[in-house]
This record gives structure tokens, C-alpha cells and sequence, in this order.
């Protein structure tokens, strides 16, 4: 094996996959021509050899750091004038690095650590910009016209010990000047006239070169919408795909919430949610800009291409601090390694922020999800589908996606827990119109259940369980799962806010405060669905502030969202505010005009006593009615007694509700009934509680035993109706037929 040791230039350009998304075939002709016509000459002329062409990179081998040098110098400086008279949008400009040291040589290609080193320096450059090992500087530094500015020792990837950087600024003076300066500044603070200067002197003198992001630092942080963590803390920037085909967004989409997900096991790592990081894609903001709004150090970006079989996948991780990247790799595999690129992003981000995985995490983490690459596809295609609050069209799709993952890969734990959270959201809102009531809870339990028999530390299949488990009256069970879902998932918002509603309806308001808060720090922009949730998680301890300010987010955001209508309605009340209470009333007897505190009492049975009688009083005063509809029964019309049992002794009962739903409604002796209109089909059983009708349909109204009264009728708008029968859910007019 030959070794030697070489001056190694490595030359990238700055955003190709970028203008490749705009227009791929003139971009690759714009770089095939620099090479052709800028960067070969060059290199022949300073007796370089070009080892070989790497998509949108080049690498190149010289016998002295000089000529290198020199090649670097005269490209970029004839790159500046072709640019000049391009438009900003089609400019290709190119960052290079160069380094002196040891190579393996293997025929005619070269690699090792003399190569990846400049590579590593490559990163680091400006655009436009040149960047040089401490190797390589040593030979350079008094042999030509430029100056040097030194980024002091950098931890670069895959080199054990940390490296001298400089940067080369074509204007020695402008470099000397800000050598002085530098330490000048480091002998003694500088006051605000003098650090004015300071800046209009730089703004002046550096040309290719901007000294004043090494400044940035103190600003930056003052900026930060949020206090920076006490662990390394990362937002995954959602991934461009820059394929020029829309079909393969989902796979950007996809590999972008993976990495999030996959990092958010991680207790060492604060990872921001995926919501928050889709909300400031579109912001066109600077790195810099969306770590301040995030409130992170670290950043990572990235762009992902397919092609037929290929993919690839360029990756970068930046220090939002410093603007300088700790490492940044190119993928070019097969698609069927997608799941080991994966694997090899998430190490070397665990490896650049040193973090210690305990065993449990190094387990999980080296699982793979499925085996089955189109499941796979398929699974990725429902998590961009989204879960939008209500939206039944939305859940059809995800739905269908999940279940074809499934069917190609029964054992497809995440695809489970996706539909075990679909379902449990059809349940608890009641969307009958997917499932009934009664098959939504049981898909739910057997989604959740089947997710965590194939992966038991499923935190959205925890979260689920938590959820089903704190309506059934399970608060201790509840509890379990729902720290359970946090320990599998620490960094993930969803399991940190569903701990925090579990927490608030036990009574310990602290503990739930706390945990809303972390949840709201991962998902800083959160979704109108999450708003809701942590308005709610508030409003349960009191504190009606916050509550107010997230409900009325989710509120604008989903106009038609009925739990949003009923906690601002009681919170309006509370603070004083009745005009506002009024409107949001009056929307939400729109929206649901059978809304009434009975209502209220049974669906919140599962509250503690004090945090339920406090919002039906405050539902009361905002003028909410005990009954649907606002109905109030005279004593002297109430069947009573043996009346009301002969009402419902092998009898059918034949009407319409009060919103015009015709109905048929059978009762045999032994207890049983059957309910039918255009929409339903259920049967149940049914009871006399002295003089109240007690009814259970096993699945609806979260299977309680729901009990109201029949009344003579006395209303002159359903005059051909014998009898009224009103529940906390209907007020029904009818009559015995036969």
C-alpha cells in the first residue's frame, strides 16, 4: 500500500441542491462549465492533478502546499468576476479547503485522513472562501499576497484531536487590521463608540472574509427567545427535497421527523418538536436566526435526492453560536440503506456533542422500525397526512396508509401506535361519522396494546394507553403509562403535555405546571391541537392566564372546535370578561345546541370532585342550561315509578329529536334495548333508578350509564308526541307504537 504525503484541495459548491430544486439540468451545466473552463486550467497551470469529480465537488492532489495554495486563490478570485455579472440566484460559488498531510494511495484515486482533514476544512470556509489545516498554514503563511485569520483549534469529524483552522482573506492589510484588533480586545473591554469603530473599520476592510460573525455570539444569546438548556440542545430543520419531483416530499418530510424522533430518546439531548421546526421552514430566516427563535445551540440541515434506486442525502451540523459547522457528511447509497444513514447521522450528532447513551438508549436506538422498506414508505406517507384536530378526511387517509404499512409488515410497531392515536381521538371527540364510539375505544386498547406487545417502549402507544386508561377512572394506570411514554421518548412534547393533563387531573398542579412547561419549551410553536391540550392542562390548575392565551390560539386556528368554545366560555366568566363569555357561548350552542351541564357532569366524571363542580359553576353562570336545549319538565307531567316502567316493558318507541333525527327505539322485558335512526344502530341495556331512565350503550358517551326523565308532553311545537324524553344527551318527543 502506498503512502505519501500531499497537498490535498477539496472544492464544494455552496447550495447546489437548492439550485438544483430550481432548475437541476442548468445548474449542472453552470458547474461543468466552471470546471471546464475556471478550475482545470487552473489546476494544470499550478501542476495539480484532478483526482476525481464527487457530484457537486471536486478533489484535488498537488506536490506543494504553494501551488494549492495559489489554484485556491485564482479560482475563487476568477469565480468573484464570472459571479459578478450572474444573478444572486444562479451563482455557483465554491468553498474550498486545503490541507498538507499523509495520503493512502490506491491506483489513481487517494484517501485517508490527509484527504478528510480538507475536507473538514472545506466545511468551514466562507463561500467564496478558502479554508486551511494549521499543516498547511505553516508552509503558506509568509509565501504569498493574502492574509490568514485563525478560527483557533476546531473539533472536526473524525479527527481524535482538535485542529488549527484559518481562513484566508484576499487583502492582507484588512487581515492584519483585524489580527490588531482581536488583540486588542482581548487585553481589555471595549465601550460603545470604540466597538462602533470597530465595526465600521471591519465593514470597510474585509472583502471576502466576515470577521464580525465571530462577534455574534453575545447578541445572539441576548436575542434568544428562550433560555438555552442545560443539556446540548438541536433542531432538525425539515429536509429539502431537491429530487424536482413533489412525489418524494414524504421521504424529506419523513427522514426529518425519524431523526427527531429517534434524538427525543435521548436524555441527554433537548430536541425541538416537529411541529415548531415545520413552522419556521418557510421563514427563510438564517440559521442563526431560527436557533434564536427555537431557543437551541445546535442546528441541523439538511437535503435529500432521489433517484430511481439512489438516494442521496447531504447533512450538516452547525453551532448556531459560532455559525460554524461541527461536521457536515454526503451520502451517496442505495435507498435500501436509508435506515443506516439514519443510523450514522444520529451517531456522529451524538458523537459531536459527546453525550453518553445509557445501555436501554443504545438498544433502542439501534432498532430499526420495520425491514420492509415500501411499509416503510407507506408509514411515512400517513405521519405527513397529519393528525389534524377533527379533520375526518385527513384521518381516512392516514388510516389507509398505516393499514397497508401493517399489511406489509404485521410486526410494524410505530404503524400500530399510529392508528392506536387516530382512534383514541375519533373516540374521546366522538366522530361518529368514522367509527362508532364503542369500536373506536376497542381499536384503540388493541392498537395501543399490539404496538407495545412488538416494541414496549412505544411512547405514543403509552400515550394512548395513559389516555384511555385516565377517561376509564384508571388514574393510577394512567399515571404509569403516561411517565412511561417520557422515559421511552424524553424530548418528545406530545408524552411530556399528556403526563402533564394526567398529572392536572390527579391534583398534583405543580408536577403538571412543570411538566406543560418542558412540553411547550420542546414545541414552542405547538399545533392548535396541542394549544388546546395545554389550555386545558391550566385551566385545571387555575391558572386561567395562560389557559385563555393557548385556548384562544386554538380557537382562531379551529373555528369549529367545540372544547375550545366550552373552556373559554367558563374561563371568560371567571375572569369578568361576560361579553367575550357570551360569544363564546353562543358559538358553541351553534356548534352543539344540546350543550348543558348534565351533559358536562358525565362526560367529566373521570375529574376530581372540586376541579368539576368548579367548571359546571362556572358553565352555569355563563347562562350554559342544566338540559339540552334549555328544557325544564313541570313535576306534575314526570312519569314516575310503575308509569315509567310500563313506559318501557316490551314497547317501542317511535319519534324525533329535537333537532329532527327520526327514531325508533325498542325495549324488551328482560332490560334490553335496541336504538335505531338513519345514522345509528346500537343496542344496550336499560334500568329504572326511581324515577330516572338509566340507559348504557357500551362505546358511547365513553360507556357511561346515562340516566334522565320522561315527561307528558306540553310542547306545542311537537303536538302529535305523547311523551318527552330528555337525557344529558337528547331531548327525544315520541310516542308508544300499537
Amino acid at each position: 500500500m502506498e503512502r505519501r504525503l500531499a497537498a490535498i484541495l477539496i472544492a464544494d459548491v455552496v447550495g447546489y441542491g437548492r439550485l438544483s430544486q430550481v432548475d437541476e439540468e442548468g445548474t449542472r451545466l453552470r458547474f461543468q462549465a466552471d470546471l471546464r473552463e475556471i478550475v482545470e486550467p487552473l489546476i494544470a497551470e499550478h501542476s495539480g492533478r484532478l483526482v476525481k469529480t464527487m457530484g457537486d465537488g471536486l478533489l484535488v492532489e498537488f506536490h506543494s502546499v504553494v501551488e494549492a495554495m495559489r489554484c485556491a486563490v485564482d479560482v475563487q478570485k476568477l469565480k468573484a468576476k464570472h459571479n459578478a455579472e450572474i444573478p444572486a440566484d444562479f451563482r455557483l460559488d465554491f468553498r474550498i479547503g486545503i490541507n498538507l498531510g499523509d495520503i493512502i494511495v490506491e491506483g489513481a484515486d487517494i484517501h485517508g485522513d490527509g484527504v478528510n482533514l480538507a475536507d473538514r476544512m472545506q466545511v468551514l470556509a466562507e463561500p467564496g472562501g478558502i479554508a486551511v489545516s494549521g499543516p498547511a498554514y505553516d508552509q503558506v503563511k509568509s509565501k504569498l499576497d493574502v492574509g490568514f485569520v485563525s478560527l483557533g483549534e476546531q473539533r472536526v469529524k473524525s479527527i481524535a484531536e482538535p485542529v488549527r483552522v484559518y481562513r484566508v482573506v484576499f487583502d492582507p492589510a484588512a487581515a492584519k487590521k483585524f489580527s490588531n484588533l482581536r488583540k486588542y480586545l482581548s487585553r481589555r473591554r471595549i465601550a460603545a463608540m470604540a466597538a462602533a469603530a470597530i465595526l465600521l473599520i471591519l465593514a470597510g476592510a474585509a472583502l471576502w472574509w466576515q470577521p464580525w460573525a465571530l462577534f455574534e455570539t453575545p447578541s445572539l444569546t441576548q436575542r434568544f427567545a428562550y433560555p438555552l438548556p442545560d443539556k446540548p440542545s438541536v433542531a432538525v430543520l425539515p429536509f429539502i427535497n431537491v429530487s424536482g419531483d413533489v412525489e418524494h416530499d414524504h421521504l424529506a418530510e419523513g427522514l426529518t421527523d425519524d431523526l427527531i424522533t429517534e434524538l427525543s430518546k435521548v436524555s441527554g439531548l433537548f430536541v425541538i418538536a416537529r411541529h415548531s421546526v415545520f413552522a419556521v421552514r418557510d421563514d427563510g430566516g438564517k440559521i442563526q436566526d431560527v436557533a434564536a427563535e427555537l431557543g437551541v445551540h445546535y442546528v441541523l440541515e439538511g437535503t435529500l435526492q432521489r433517484a430511481g434506486s439512489r438516494l442521496r442525502i447531504n447533512v450538516k451540523l452547525i453551532d448556531a453560536l459560532s455559525g460554524l459547522s461541527l461536521w457536515a457528511e454526503r451520502y451517496d447509497r442505495e435507498y435500501a440503506d436509508l435506515f443506516a444513514v439514519q443510523d450514522d447521522v444520529i451517531s456522529k450528532i451524538i458523537a459531536a456533542l459527546a453525550i453518553r447513551l445509557s445501555e436501554g438508549e443504545r438498544t433502542q436506538l439501534a432498532q430499526i422500525p420495520t425491514e420492509n422498506l415500501e411499509a416503510y414508505d407507506y408509514y411515512m406517507r400517513a405521519e405527513q397526512a397529519g393528525l389534524t384536530y377533527g379533520d375526518v378526511g385527513t384521518y381516512r387517509e392516514a388510516l389507509s396508509y398505516y393499514q397497508k404499512a401493517i399489511d406489509l409488515d404485521p410486526n410494524f410497531a410505530d404503524a400500530h401506535a399510529g392508528i392506536a392515536r387516530i382512534a383514541v381521538d375519533v373516540w374521546r371527540n366522538d366522530y361518529n361519522i368514522l367509527w362508532s364510539a364503542a369500536v373506536a375505544r376497542k381499536i384503540a386498547y388493541d392498537a395501543a396494546g399490539q404496538a407495545l406487545k412488538i416494541d414496549s417502549n412505544n411512547a405514543r402507544a403509552h400515550t394512548v394507553l395513559a389516555l384511555l386508561q385516565l377517561v376509564d377512572g384508571r388514574q393510577t394506570e394512567a399515571l404509569i403509562s403516561a411517565n412511561r411514554a417520557v422515559q421511552a421518548q424524553p424530548s418528545d412534547a406530545e408524552a411530556n403535555g399528556n403526563l402533564a393533563l394526567v398529572l392536572a387531573h390527579i391534583g398534583n398542579h405543580d408536577q403538571a405546571t412543570t411538566e406543560m412547561e418542558k412540553a411547550l419549551r420542546f414545541d414552542p410553536s405547538p399545533s392548535p391541537g396541542f394549544q388546546l391540550l395545554a389550555g386545558i392542562v391550566f385551566y385545571i390548575i387555575g391558572d386561567d392566564d395562560r389557559s385563555i392565551s393557548l385556548m384562544e390560539a386554538a380557537r382562531d386556528a379551529l373555528p369549529n372546535a367545540e372544547a375550545a368554545r366550552e373552556f373559554l366560555t367558563a374561563a371568560y366568566i371567571e375572569d369578568g370578561d361576560k361579553k367575550r363569555s357570551l360569544q363564546e357561548k353562543t358559538k358553541l350552542l351553534a356548534l352543539f345546541p344540546e350543550s348543558n351541564l348534565t351533559y358536562y357532569s358525565y362526560l367529566y366524571d373521570y375529574w376530581r370532585k372540586d376541579d368539576l363542580d368548579l367548571h359546571l359553576s362556572r358553565l352555569q353562570k355563563a347562562g350554559i342550561p342544566e338540559w339540552p336545549f334549555g328544557f325544564q319538565g313541570e313535576k306534575a307531567d314526570q312519569v314516575t315509578g310503575e308509569q315509567l316502567r310500563d313506559l318501557i316493558s316490551d314497547k317501542t318507541w317511535t319519534g324525533k329529536h329535537r333537532n329532527g333525527t327520526q327514531f325508533v327505539q325498542f325495549f324488551d322485558k328482560a332490560g334490553n334495548t335496541a336504538y335505531r335512526s338513519a345514522n345509528t344502530n346500537i343496542t344496550g341495556t336499560v334500568e329504572i333508578k326511581e324515577d330516572w331512565l338509566c340507559e348504557k350503550f357500551p362505546g358511547y358517551f365513553l360507556d357511561r350509564m346515562v340516566c334522565g326523565n320522561v315527561y307528558r308532553n306540553r310542547a306545542p311545537e311537537e303536538p302529535g308526541a305523547t311523551y318527552v324524553h330528555v337525557t344529558p344527551q337528547a331531548l327525544k318527543f315520541f310516542s308508544i307504537e300499537g
